[in-house]
């Protein structure tokens, strides 16, 4: 197993790290980790991804769950580098969701920046909070906890 490198994850490392796949894997790569405290996670938006089609006919938005999900995956891939959790079948489930304002459409073209912060972790429960950032304006911010989980047979062997 090749050694997870710190500063950043691109698709295949987050393939490793996370089990989302298209049409739900909302991420193109992870910048600017450091282990147990932030990443930024890179959506490129385009106008080819399915919710497109009837979200909005004729405006394209990109929705707001699947901006705070992108935020939540990239946490994931934060915790991932930080546990050295690749190919370890690790499961990230939301617990809650808090503090989410929108301020500002996503829309195709766009490249979303998904800044994530370490709250409190270290364990299986760990809390962020993020702020989805487009051309430097502010186009999301949410708190969010989640649990981040191994299958039992893939914990038992780590």
């Amino acid at each position: 197993m090749a050694e997870i490198p710190t500063s950043e994850a691109d698709i295949g490392l987050i393939q490793r790290i996370i089990p989302h796949r298209y049409p739900f894997l909302l991420i193109d790569k992870v910048r600017e980790i450091v282990p147990h405290k932030s990443g930024v996670g890179i959506k490129n938006v385009t106008f080819n991804e399915p919710h497109f089609q009837g979200h909005f006919p004729n405006q394209p938005v990109m929705p707001g769950v699947t901006i705070v999900e992108a935020m939540a995956q990239t946490a994931a891939v934060v915790v991932g580098v930080s546990l050295d959790l690749a190919d370890r079948g690790m499961r990230t489930y939301f617990m809650a969701i808090d503090k989410v304002k929108f301020r500002r459409m996503v829309v195709p073209g766009d490249v979303l920046e998904l800044h994530v912060t370490v709250k409190r972790g270290g364990g299986k429960i760990w809390k962020f909070e993020g702020r989805g950032i487009v051309d430097g304006e502010v186009a999301c911010e949410a708190e969010f906890t989640a649990m981040m989980d191994q299958p039992a047979c893939e914990a038992a062997d780590g």
